[in-house]
């Protein structure tokens, strides 16, 4: 699948100097190789082949990952392998497959999700073939979005620590977030700057929610005097508790769905994905 995706990959010159390239997906080609600049003037990220290619894959998607955790716990079930280590999701470049890895899990009794993934990093391994691309599957999100998923990827090339999934991605999140305001502030118009802020504010109400939700799950799952059947209960309660918070959510923000899908899924495995991306961003952003 990733030889695919570099051979789909051609560099953002060539696809400027095409006619047959659409005007819009060249303004976003151009406004992306200045993501890249700033990230090495300003936020000291690498400065290598990454992100001075572009892919169109032809799908919503790179790849879709399968997370799972058991029916009263938290603790996302990892995989091991070669060089990225133990990490707490599986990856894969076709969706059929990552659904039935999910059906496997839940038959061996855990709780599943999949999602679909926007894109990865190679952790620098792959800039002597080209480093890893922009595509399709994030060029066109908001302004704000494009500079913070750059800034996330690219933080993971200087730094990544084998077998700790929730380190890893808070850093990220928490250059990503930084890295994002500054651009935001600094090259951003009024325009992008209000649509990102109307964006993150909704993010920012959602992830509160779900991290409250977590926090009462995590009390019931280590309540060592409590039943299985207490457990069940006192679980079936907190999910309720978050899908009427949320359906409160959705009004005040005038119907916005942009959370239906993961709210309707909503499962251990879930909350626990959630968690690894914004578990240690406070202290990250402390430093």
């Amino acid at each position: 699948g990733h030889l695919q995706l570099m051979q789909a990959a051609r560099p953002v010159d060539d696809w400027l100097a095409e006619s047959t390239t659409p005007p819009a997906l060249q303004q976003r080609l151009k406004l992306a190789q200045d993501m890249r600049r700033f990230s090495v003037a300003e936020l000291q990220l690498p400065d290598n082949a990454s992100y001075h290619r572009y892919a169109d894959l032809q799908r919503r998607h790179v790849v879709w990952n399968v997370v799972a955790a058991p029916e009263f716990s938290l603790t996302l079930k990892t995989w091991c392998f070669p060089v990225a280590g133990c990490v707490a999701y599986r990856g894969y470049f076709s969706e059929a497959d990552a659904r039935a890895e999910a059906k496997t899990l839940q038959d061996e009794g855990l709780e599943a999700s999949v999602y679909g993934v926007p894109a990865y990093s190679t952790l620098g391994w792959m800039n002597w073939l080209g480093g890893d691309p922009l595509l399709n599957t994030f060029i066109n999100y908001p302004e704000g979005e494009v500079a913070r998923l750059l800034f996330h990827e690219l933080s993971h090339q200087v730094l990544y620590v084998p077998d700790d999934t929730v380190f890893n991605e808070s850093f990220a999140t928490a250059v990503e977030r930084l890295g994002g305001a500054l651009w935001l502030q600094q090259r951003a118009g009024p325009q992008a700057q209000q649509a990102y802020a109307e964006f993150d504010a909704r993010r920012q109400q959602f992830r509160a929610l779900t991290r409250s939700t977590r926090d009462k799950l995590r009390q019931v799952y280590t309540a060592n005097d409590a039943s299985s059947a207490t457990r069940a209960a006192l679980k079936n309660a907190a999910m309720e508790d978050f899908r009427r918070a949320y359906a409160e959510l959705r009004r005040s923000w005038g119907g916005y769905s942009g959370y239906d899908t993961w709210v309707a899924q909503a499962n251990n495995a879930a909350f626990g994905a959630q968690a690894a991306y914004d578990e240690l961003v406070p202290g990250f952003e402390a430093l």
